[in-house]
């Protein structure tokens, strides 16, 4: 029997790249693994990567995983290269020089789901705001919980597809809400991100909503803006038992604030203001259990015997996991060499 393979990939789009796909129908009998889907390409002059008159993109497969959403197939996420098979500037998976399974990540995806009618979240009034945020964070009751059906779907056929999505909340604003996926390996940790945004925004079909990755949709009013927190440990980290390590780390990370926040997704400047529980863009913090400050030690590291991660809090919503994965892989071992 034939499946269907869904190809998967990231467009040229700047600042911010959109998710694309098309479908294949495989060959008889295929079993799922991944060494049998092959390259296939796409008309690059028409996502912003590759001009009209040498327009071939290939298509790289590199993560495979079954599609709950549809009979008889799978998600394949893929890698875009040239046609001479180098990859493609728009690829952020090939920033990452080093991935052996030794840093684990845990993204905390943050979004608003946005009506395509009225142009604003569920729960917002048309042409006006709800009341102020506050009673919306983890919240449950029609008044205050918006979009949970397409939430609570999205988060089965995530567990469905194998994506280690571990949770759920609703945010701290109407209509915003928040998925988390851990997975041990930068490019596994991307993988599954963007996999997980993909079926995100496609369950967001069918009730009507697209999803806003903005990380600041509602500009300078007095509401949150949406992050991706980059949560990360290496094994040094997890088993050194040394505060030196966790210290070193937070320092280094201060001296190259530019090579982080190159990559933390476009218009964070709006959300990195210092209010909202962020630190301001062009400074860096670090703390003990603060949310203000641009990375954040949880409290269970030290209480732990100083074993644990720390949680970069600047990253964006919109922000390639790819890249942010890079960033900190490079940061992290630059401070312990």
């Amino acid at each position: 029997m034939k499946s269907k393979l869904e190809y998967i990939w990231l467009d040229g789009y700047q600042p911010t790249q959109s998710l694309r796909s098309k479908t294949q129908m495989s060959k008889d009998n295929f079993t799922g693994a991944l060494e049998d889907v092959s390259m296939w390409s796409f008309d690059g002059s028409s996502t912003e990567q590759a001009e009209g008159g040498s327009s071939d993109c290939l298509l790289k497969p590199v993560a495979i995983y079954p599609d709950p959403d549809r009979h008889n197939a799978y998600l394949v996420m893929c890698e875009v290269l040239n046609a001479d098979g180098t990859p493609h500037p728009s690829n952020g998976r090939a920033t990452i020089d080093d991935d052996d399974n030794d840093f684990w990540f845990g993204f905390e995806q943050e979004y608003f789901l946005w009506d395509i009618d009225t142009q604003l979240p569920p729960g917002f009034p048309p042409g006006g705001f709800p009341a102020p945020q506050g009673p919306y964070y983890c919240s449950v009751g029609a008044g205050n919980a918006f979009g949970r059906d397409c939430v609570e779907e999205h988060f089965d056929i995530c567990l469905e597809a194998g994506i280690n999505v571990e949770g759920i909340n609703a945010e701290v604003a109407a209509g915003q809400w928040e998925f988390q996926v851990f997975a041990k390996g930068a490019k596994q940790a991307g993988d599954e991100t963007w996999i997980a945004r993909y079926l995100l925004e496609r369950t967001g079909e069918k009730y009507g909503y697209t999803i806003n990755w903005h990380p600041k949709p509602f500009g300078d009013l007095d509401w949150n803006g949406s992050g991706m927190h980059a949560n990360f440990s290496n094994e040094a980290m997890r088993t050194e038992g040394k505060e030196e390590v966790f210290t070193k780390i937070c320092e280094e990370f201060g001296k190259n604030i530019q090579r982080h926040i190159s990559v933390y997704g476009a218009d964070n400047d709006q959300r990195l203001t210092g209010k909202h529980e962020t630190q301001s863009i062009d400074e860096f913090s670090y703390g003990i259990s603060d949310r203000g400050a641009s990375i954040r030690i949880p409290v269970t590291t030290p209480a732990d015997g100083w074993v644990g991660r720390l949680e970069d809090r600047r990253t964006a919503s919109n922000a390639d996991p790819y890249k942010v994965a890079a960033a900190i892989v490079k940061t992290t071992k630059e401070a312990l060499s």
